[in-house]
Order: C-alpha cells, then structure tokens, then sequence
C-alpha cells in the first residue's frame, strides 16, 4: 500500500471487543488520538461503511477504513530496537516460570528485580518478555506488576486477546491474591480489615503513598495472623481488595506492624535483629483469575530463600499457610483499625513537628 492510500483492516479475533481508539493503539501506535478523534470528526473513519467514534467496540470480522497515514515529523521520536537476550537471560527468565497455557505464563519473580524499567533500572521483567515466545510469533505483555522488591506470582498474558481479559479482570477486582507477610510486632485484632484511603504523600515526588483521609483514594486490605514468635513478629496473611500503589506496606504500617524489611515505610522499626534478614518479607504467595477460556488460573509460588529461612528461625510452620477463603467476608475491624492508623499518624506528625522546632532552633 503506498503513502496516501485510504487503508482498509479487518478486525482479528485478538480485538474482538475493544474500544475503536485502543485498537489503534495496539496496531498503529504512531497515530494519535487526537488525529484519531479528528478522522471521527470529519467522516473519514468508517465500520462497514458507517461513521465510527473512539469510544465504539469493534466485532471481530468487521472491515475498518483508516484515512491515509499522516506525514512523520522530522522531530517524531524513533522506536528502538530491543537488543536480543542472551542465552543466560532466557534460561533465567524460563527458570521462573511456574505456569504456563495457551493464555498466560506465571512467574515467581524474585525479589530484586523490577517489574518494568525505570531511571537507572535496566533489568526488568518487560525487558526479559521475549525469551518467554515458546515458539510464539507475538511477544508476551505484562498485565499487573508487583514492586521490585516484592516476591512472587506475576501474571504474564500470551497475546492480545488474553492481555485484554485479564487486565479487565485486575482493574474490575475479580482476580484476587492473597500475599503472605512478615511483620513487625503482633495485631491486637488477629482477623479483620484495614480501611483506610491512600495518596501520595506530599514532597515525596510520587514515589511515596501514606494513609489520607481527605484527599486519599480507597483502599481496603483483609488480614489473618497465622503464627506469632512472641511479641516480637507476626506471619500474616493478606488480600488486597483495592489495588492501590504500596497498599499492603502503607496499611501495615499505618496500624503500627510495619512489613519486616521495609524501611521506606517502617523506618528502622522495620528490621528485626537476631539474623532475620533485612530484605522485604512479602511475598504474592497465591493468584486466581479467570481463564479467557474458561475455567481459572490458580497458582502458588514458592517463598523466596531468605523468607523461608526467617519463617524458620522465628519458628513457623510453613504447613499452616493455607490461604485465605477467597470469597468477601464480613468484619468488625475496621474501627479498630483505623483508630490505630489515626494513633500513628499523629505520633509521626509530632515527630515531624519536633524537628522542625529543632531546626528552627539551631537557625
């Protein structure tokens, strides 16, 4: 087809049922939206000849009429190449994979490595997606993540089709996980919930959430305390019922047991001494998610090395693990909860406050 040619497609069974203006973004991401809404605008973008808008769901079979393509800006930004892998790189990313179908590959992603690149981030899961093809012309793409150094069941979907499935499934909250956890220090309430809204927390750039109440996005977390050594820790539990950036770590340490390890939102109450490791202990232990072909993905990942030797020396028993009833219960926590939030909060307010009188002391 060459430059200036009106364009005809017709839509495969892989985007049976999305938006008209996502459907560009998968096939001709250099076209934008604007210039997408301006082609509905004006009549020159047509379904089986009648006129289309962004938002319409296309049918798999329908023919699609495209205007011809736009000229390139001499300043438009050029798509690199991904360099190939490595065989060292394709054998570690295979060596994750604890599930694997026509629809999705599951990862244990351990703990340490990057769900997507970032600044100075180089090593990722989205970078290592090629050596999981299996024979596959299409590339796999990532449909959730979990934090760098969060452990555990990472979802991967094999193909358009299935990438559209299961992210609907993830943003309408029908997948649900359940993350297993070490924490500082015992809850009073060993079943219940934590809700509590989150946003980012001012000054931090976005790269840190904290608990608000004014202005915050909801956010609900249900927890079980599994074993306890002492007073010192606990083993929990966790499923997330609202996916919020750094939900699990902002609750818990919100109610006063901040996650073992995490000194971003525990400070140096987070670390435990007597040999217990100072990386983060949770872990996405279980994931269940419809199939786009029926019936459930339902997979648990094994812990990390140094999770499973801090169970040990705080003497758990793996065994007692089972997970959560994934259904919605009804609880009786919430006002405790929040009364704890609230109790800590303002005890990290205080302290703000004291430093800035220091500071404004030593001026």
């Amino acid at each position: 087809m060459s430059a200036g040619e009106v364009r005809q497609f017709t839509i495969a069974a892989d985007d049976d049922g999305i938006r008209l203006d996502r459907w560009f973004k998968r096939h001709l991401p250099e076209t934008s939206f604007t210039t997408v809404a301006k082609w509905a605008r004006t009549g020159q973008l047509r379904i089986d000849g009648a006129r289309a808008t962004p938002g319409d769901r296309l049918v798999a079979g329908q023919m699609m009429r495209v205007p011809p393509a736009e000229p390139a800006r001499d300043n438009a930004p050029k798509t690199r190449d991904r360099a190939p892998l490595s065989p060292d790189e394709i054998a570690f990313v295979q060596e994750l994979v604890i599930h694997k179908d026509a629809a999705a590959i599951v990862l244990n992603k351990p703990p340490g490595l990057a769900t997507q690149g970032g600044t100075k981030t180089t090593e990722h899961v989205d970078h290592l997606l090629d050596g999981l093809r299996f024979g596959s012309d299409g590339r796999p793409k990532l449909v959730h993540r979990l934090d760098k150094d969060t452990s555990g069941a990472l979802l991967v979907a094999r193909g358009a089709r299935a990438a559209g499935h299961f992210a609907k499934a993830f943003s309408s909250r029908t997948a649900r996980k359940v993350y297993w956890a070490l924490v500082v220090g015992v809850p009073d309430i060993h079943d219940g919930m934590i809700d509590l809204p989150i946003a980012k927390q001012p000054g931090s750039g976005g790269e840190k959430m904290h608990v608000d109440e004014a202005e915050g996005s909801p956010a609900r977390t249900r927890y079980r305390v599994v074993e306890r050594a002492g007073n010192r820790a606990a083993w929990v539990e966790l499923q997330p019922y609202t996916g919020r950036t750094h939900q699990l770590r902002v609750h818990l340490a919100a109610i006063g047991h901040p996650i073992v390890g995490d000194g971003k939102y525990g400070g140096q109450a987070a670390f435990l001494t007597g040999g217990v490791s100072r990386k983060m202990h949770l872990h996405a232990r279980r994931l269940r998610i419809d199939h786009p072909d029926g019936g459930q993905v339902d997979v648990t990942a094994g812990l990390p090395q140094h999770f499973a030797e801090s169970m040990a020396l705080l003497g758990f028993d793996e065994a007692l693990g089972n997970a959560l009833p994934l259904d919605e219960p009804k609880f009786s926590a919430t006002a405790e909860g929040k009364r704890r939030a609230t109790a800590n909060i303002a005890k990290a307010r205080r302290k703000e406050r004291k430093g800035e009188r220091r500071g404004r002391q030593r001026q």
